[in-house]
């Protein structure tokens, strides 16, 4: 998007609007690629996985260079985990929060105590609790007791809530057009471009909870 906007002479503010990010952000990553000239998607993208594979603490393996007992191999998922995060992030999670989803769910059991989060990112409880509570929120993760420790569990249906938390922002977008829509009038321009995208927004979010509902029926997750 960043490139596509170069191209068609958008300045650094409009792409950054475009893309929801700061002008400082789009400003950056234009100036650590080329500048605006000679910007290209394909080398950026790669630049931006090296720089996340250096990265530390991103998801730190059991072992240095050692394979697990199951003959994975700690490196590769951990690499993995931190592109997993990266994704999140661009989606539009807090950086810690999508660290500590993408470490659950590389997780064979999907469950991890406070100070595995802690070991594993390598970061300090107070962020790993703030990530926690936020997920524990939104329903994507809930909080079990083991004895005395307490265990943070991915739900087995993550996906599904989110999509749903997806749906019911469309619902409120719709909801918000379709009340700026009658003060500027049905018959005005503007007042009809708003109508119009009440409508398209309340049509996505309904056939996204349809077909999320149809899925989670047929396959009984998520």
């Amino acid at each position: 998007m960043i490139a596509t906007g170069l191209a068609e002479g958008l300045d650094d503010a409009a792409i950054a609007r475009l893309i929801g990010r700061p002008t400082s952000t789009v400003t950056r990553e234009i100036a650590r690629n080329g500048g605006a000239s000679r910007y290209r998607a394909e080398t950026a993208q790669r630049a931006t996985a090296r720089r996340a594979r250096r990265r530390p603490g991103l998801l730190r393996p059991a072992r240095n260079g050692a394979s697990a007992p199951d003959g994975r191999d700690p490196a590769a998922i951990a690499e993995f985990a931190g592109r997993f995060a990266d994704l999140l992030v661009h989606m539009g999670l807090p950086r810690m929060v999508a660290r500590v989803l993408s470490c659950l769910y590389v997780t064979d059991s999907g469950s991890l105590s406070a100070a595995d989060l802690v070991q594993r990112l390598g970061v300090s409880p107070a962020s790993a609790s703030k990530a926690v509570g936020y997920l524990t929120d939104q329903g994507l993760i809930k909080r079990e007791r083991d004895g005395r420790r307490e265990q943070y569990t991915i739900n087995g249906d993550v996906w599904y809530r989110s999509m749903l938390a997806s749906a019911q922002r469309n619902a409120l977008l719709a909801e918000f057009a379709r009340s700026g829509a009658d003060p500027l009038g049905a018959a005005t321009p503007a007042g009809q471009r708003l109508d119009t995208a009440a409508d398209f927004l309340a049509e996505i979010g309904t056939d996204l909870v349809r077909a999320v509902e149809r899925r989670r029926a047929d396959t009984g997750t998520s």
